[in-house]
């Protein structure tokens, strides 16, 4: 990679330090260590890295969900972001390719008659699914005929259970802690998108965003995410094709 120029360093950690925006609800990238209450794992460890080549500071800054992420871009809390690339937050935040990619799609109840990811965009089929999450915004723009039912954290599955939902979106690892709760749930086949989990800076500082992109494309082509995914012991997560 290019050496790091002053344009870079002053966009990408404009206060003297770098603040990395990390979502806390995918447990497959984040999670808060028990004793510093810090955050940790892949996200993490990928801002750790990208601080070291900057060679400033770090703060690492929590919050609840992505879209509380993507909603701070023009706050000018964080720096770098990392959350999944959507279109609809590409108006605030200027992404990179992807670095890893999961798998999303459905859980069903047991006895559903839903035997494939097609048969779910029906009418009246209602689907759980966590508000404003990759695949809420993904299944948003796709889908003609099923109702999107939305709740945060753990009051998704919750709802899918209590109001008696038939079916429920998510990431395919989290789907299958779930089932593991509802003996005689499925988990379908295939999946109807991938979440593509990218960095991203806020609009406005063009510098940083080459100098991200290029960084992501090193962390996958040197085998930096790969070496990340087996030190967290991460199952679900696949490293994203180089561009």
């Amino acid at each position: 990679m290019a050496d790091v120029s002053p344009a870079v360093r002053s966009e990408l950690a404009p206060t003297g330090k770098l603040r990395v925006g990390l979502n806390m609800s995918n447990f497959l990238l984040t999670a808060t260590d028990s004793a510093t209450g810090k955050p940790k794992r892949l996200a993490a460890d990928m801002g750790m890295e990208l601080r070291r080549r900057l060679g400033v500071p770090v703060e690492l800054v929590p919050f609840p969900s992505p879209g509380a992420v993507a909603d701070a871009a023009k706050t000018g809390v964080w720096d770098v972001g990392f959350i999944g690339a959507e279109p609809q937050r590409a108006n605030e935040i200027d992404f990179t390719a992807a670095y890893v990619e999961i798998e999303a799609t459905y859980l069903v109840p047991p006895g559903s008659p839903i035997k494939a990811v097609a048969d779910v965009d029906r009418p009246g089929t209602r689907i759980a699914i966590s508000d404003r999450s990759a695949y809420d915004l993904y299944l948003s723009r796709h889908l003609k005929h099923a109702e999107l039912i939305r709740a945060r954290g753990d009051d998704v599955f919750k709802r899918f259970l209590s109001d008696q939902l038939d079916a429920m979106a998510g990431l395919r690892p989290g789907l299958t802690k779930n089932q593991e709760k509802l003996p005689g749930s499925r988990i379908l086949n295939g999946n109807f998108t991938t979440v593509q989990q990218a960095a991203g800076t806020p609009k406005g500082r063009p510098a940083g965003a080459k100098y991200l992109r290029e960084f992501i494309e090193d962390a996958k082509a040197s085998g930096l995410v790969a070496k990340l995914i087996e030190k967290n012991n991460v199952r679900g997560l696949t490293v994203a094709a180089k561009t």
